[in-house]
């Protein structure tokens, strides 16, 4: 038992469910409305952060599998379902933020919170 070698299935995934930039993008301006600013600003750190060049290989893998999630057509909770529909999405952008914290920078975060402001409008004073 101590020598037996665990068999790992690979899981194909067809071209319509890997991340691409341009899909990032047209989702992103799809639905930023229905799923809010939080949701739109966490994708984004997460993809300024990937296109950084000192970002390392293993971070944007991660940042990939989390922003491939975002992309997927299905979801464990349905995107267009009101209120809860974003709440998988977000919860896994927040595993990979917490994963390549260190990585995203004050300026990562300022970029992100301009591009929001494009689409949201300014936030309001808390």
């Amino acid at each position: 038992m101590g020598n037996e070698i665990q068999r790992l299935d690979v899981v194909e995934i067809s071209t319509t469910e890997r991340y691409s930039e341009a899909a990032f993008w047209r989702k992103l301006r799809r639905f930023a409305r229905k799923a809010g600013r939080e949701v739109v600003e966490k994708a984004l750190w997460l993809y300024y952060t990937l296109k950084r060049p000192e970002t390392p290989a293993w971070a944007k893998r991660t940042i990939v599998g989390a922003l491939a999630y975002f992309l997927l057509p299905f979801d464990l909770v349905a995107d267009l379902a009101p209120l809860v529909g974003f709440t998988d999405d977000l919860s896994v952008l927040l595993v990979a933020i917490a994963t390549v914290a260190a990585h995203i920078t004050p300026a990562i975060k300022e970029q992100a919170r301009r591009k929001a402001d494009e689409w949201f409008g300014e936030p309001l004073p808390t």
